[in-house]
This record gives C-alpha cells, sequence and structure tokens, in this order.
C-alpha cells in the first residue's frame, strides 16, 4: 500500500481535526431520529369504519398537484369552486359559504364561536356523542347550555323541540343530522320552523350524512349547516365545509364581542373567500392547499354523479345491508327503520362476544377496518360505514364475510 506524501498526511490530519472540532461545537443535542431514517409505506386497508373514506385514485392524484400560492388568481378559482360545490352539495344559495381548514370540529367550533356570545343561551339536542361535544363547546365560551336528552338510537319530535325552545329561549339549536355514534338519521323537516318562531338560530351537523342523506339547507329552514371532506365525499380528512344563512349572518356581523377564536372568526374568513363583498382579499391564514385540490376534486365527482342518485344509492346499498345482517342473526341497533343513518350502520354488539376482538380478527385476517361504539353507545354496537366510493353491494358482501368469519372463530363466552 502506497505511503501518503508529506503533504497528503498534513492535510487529511487537518481535515480529521476539523471534523472532530465541528462535532464538538456542534448545538444538537438531539440526534435525528433512527425512524426517521427508514421510508414510510401506508399500508392499503379497506375503510368501512364511520370515517375517514378510502380516497380514490382521482382525489389522491388531485392531492399530489404542484403546489402554488394560497392567494394565487389560481387559488381563488379553486376556492370559487369549492364554493359552488358546496352550494350545490348543501342544497343552499347563501353567499356565505367556505371551507374551514381543519376537521368537522372545526366547523363545529367555527359555527358556534361565531354565533353566541358570553351569557347567551345554546340548546343542544343530544342523541349521542356530537351535542355533547357542542355543549362543551359552547360552555367553554360562557354560553348557558341546556340539553334535551334522549337515549342512544333514539331521536325527537317536533314536539318536544318546540317545548324545550319556549323553556330555554336560546339564540341557537344544535342538532345532528347524522348522529355516526349511534346511526341515526335525524328528521329535519319542520325544525327551521320552530327555532324561527322561536327567534332561535338552527344549526345542523351533517359531517356524515352529507352526500349519503336527502338534505335541503334553504327549504328546511336551516341557519348553519357545516361537514366534513372525510365521509361521502371520500377526501382527506381536513377541510370542512360551512355555510351561513342570511339570518345567521344578521347574527353573526352584529356580535357585541369577538369571536374567541381569530383562526375561525367569520369577518376574517368571509373577506378570505371573497364572500364579503370587498373588491380585495386580506391574507388571514396559509390554506391547506393541497387539501383544498382534493376538496374541490371530491366535489366535482359528487357533481358529476349526481346528488340524487348519491342518496338513492347509499339507501339501497345500506338496505342491502341491513337485510344482510338480519339474515345472518344479528341486530340492528335503531329500530325504526326510517330513521336508520344510510351511511353509518350500527349493529347490536353480538352478546357472548368481546367486540374489541371482533374489530381487531377482522382487521388482522381481512384487511378491513369496523370500529365499537363511541360515547353513549360504547360497548354496545359495531358501527360500519359505508360511505361515498365504498357504498357498493361488493363492499357490503366483504364486510358480510369478514363478520360470518369473525362469529366462527372469535371467543363466545357460554354465560
Amino acid at each position: 500500500m502506497p505511503l501518503l506524501s508529506g503533504e497528503r498526511c498534513v492535510s487529511v490530519r487537518l481535515l480529521t481535526e476539523s471534523r472532530v472540532q465541528t462535532v464538538a461545537m456542534s448545538s444538537i443535542t438531539v440526534p435525528p431520529p433512527k425512524c426517521l431514517q427508514k421510508t414510510f409505506v401506508a399500508p392499503r386497508r379497506h375503510m368501512f369504519g364511520p370515517g375517514p373514506s378510502n380516497v380514490p385514485p382521482r382525489i389522491l392524484a388531485a392531492g399530489a398537484e404542484p403546489i402554488i400560492g394560497h392567494m394565487h388568481p389560481e387559488m381563488l378559482e379553486i376556492m370559487s369552486d369549492i364554493k359552488s360545490g358546496i352550494q350545490y352539495a348543501f342544497q343552499t344559495q347563501n353567499n356565505m359559504t367556505i371551507a374551514v381548514s381543519g376537521t368537522g370540529h372545526t366547523a363545529m367550533e367555527c359555527a358556534i364561536f361565531n354565533a353566541v356570545e358570553p351569557g347567551e343561551g345554546v340548546l343542544t339536542a343530544v342523541n349521542g356523542i356530537w351535542g355533547e361535544r357542542a355543549a362543551e363547546m359552547a360552555e367553554r365560551i360562557g354560553a348557558r347550555v341546556n340539553s334535551i336528552v334522549t337515549t342512544a338510537g333514539g331521536y325527537f319530535t317536533s314536539e318536544e323541540i318546540d317545548r324545550a325552545l319556549a323553556k330555554h329561549k336560546p339564540v341557537l339549536f344544535f342538532l345532528t343530522h347524522g348522529e355516526s355514534s349511534t346511526g341515526v338519521v335525524h328528521p329535519l323537516d319542520g325544525i327551521g320552523d320552530i327555532c324561527h318562531k322561536h327567534n332561535c338560530l338552527f344549526l345542523v351537523d351533517c359531517v356524515a350524512s352529507m352526500g349519503g342523506a336527502p338534505l335541503h339547507m334553504d327549504k328546511q329552514g336551516i341557519d348553519i349547516l357545516y361537514s366534513g371532506s372525510q365521509k361521502v365525499l371520500n377526501a382527506p380528512p381536513g377541510t370542512a365545509p360551512i355555510s351561513f344563512s342570511e339570518r345567521a349572518c344578521q347574527k353573526v356581523f352584529n356580535r357585541k364581542t369577538k369571536p374567541v377564536s381569530f383562526f375561525l372568526d367569520m369577518t376574517w374568513l368571509a373577506n378570505y373567500w371573497g364572500c364579503d363583498g370587498k373588491p380585495a382579499r386580506i391574507y388571514h391564514h396559509t390554506a391547506p392547499v393541497s387539501a383544498f385540490y382534493s376538496l374541490r376534486e371530491s366535489l366535482a365527482i359528487l357533481a358529476e354523479q349526481g346528488l340524487e342518485n348519491s342518496w338513492q344509492r347509499h339507501k339501497e346499498v345500506a338496505e342491502y345491508f341491513h337485510e344482510g345482517l338480519e339474515n345472518m342473526g344479528l341486530k340492528l341497533f335503531v329500530k325504526d327503520k326510517n330513521a336508520r343513518l344510510p351511511t353509518v350502520t350500527t349493529i347490536v354488539a353480538p352478546p357472548g362476544y368481546d367486540w374489541k376482538e371482533i374489530t381487531s380478527y377482522i382487521m388482522k385476517n381481512h384487511n378491513l377496518e369496523i370500529s365499537g361504539g363511541l360515547g353513549p353507545s360504547v360497548g354496545q354496537v359495531l358501527r360500519v360505514g359505508l360511505m361515498g366510493g365504498n357504498s357498493s353491494k361488493a363492499s357490503v358482501d366483504m364486510v358480510l364475510e369478514a363478520l360470518r368469519d369473525a362469529l366462527r372463530y372469535c371467543h363466545k363466552s357460554k354465560v
């Protein structure tokens, strides 16, 4: 092996000393995490829980388009397209229609934080977890909160709502249209008129029902309506459609106090989305550009399919699923057939089985997600979501076969 010349020896020694000195002088005390040195590959699964749903290739491809600036003209055009798509999905002509940068919870807070001031009354209808969440959000901003409560799997009559509004005199009434924790789709007709008779705004959560069950914001007198991107729309989680009626806008934009959240302040968001009639849009926050690409594409797919066709398909697939479950000897949690949510089915947890073992077995052996209960339905039900592109008889057949297999091999108590 040839020896290094004296000059090269000096160079190597100096370079080595320099590296040692650099390491010694480094301010880094936390090393690069080894876990991030491995390539991550997301597993492919059948997402048949209550959400998120599988994202089809067309929407994934839209989300992978090159990033542009959140205030670029092309982005403003995309936001305008999204607004039109939401107006179609909600069946509303409301100008104040946007997508909040965040999940459905963000839209829920946007609605409550903007429509309610400290000390004002809020009435929530609790027939699952979402009424409970709305009540807690309203309490956190200092509202006077009252709730009407019914059993999980049930819903309220117009008479019950009328009496509660007359008693509590709230400025806002909250109701969940598609209660994904219990599998109930709540009747809406006539409730808006009752609210307005009591000088109360009607706020509706349709995260789990939009696109999967008939919904007419304007005709049904809904003042604030919000949803999420990850259910029937099959877009990634992270964007939340919301719309305000003119009646709601009168309340929102004539507040005595500022909303507790700057990020969710509709005065800013209305301008950001070009809904306030002003010629210039002012920077508010950096919108999730890729998520907006995906949301636009998902709304385009819904428009191509047709809203009524989507409602009908979800209804037919749900009925096919319910029949298959009953033929297996399983029971549906919601007794009233007309109150069963077409997008999320709740199955009475099979007696003698551990529901966690069933869901784990199905995930492990069928690569398929279904879930247990949530909130008041924990331990009582299995929940299966067949939404958007997942709403098909082929998907139903997969779920039924997975359930049959699980009931054959999972432990059943003899007690």
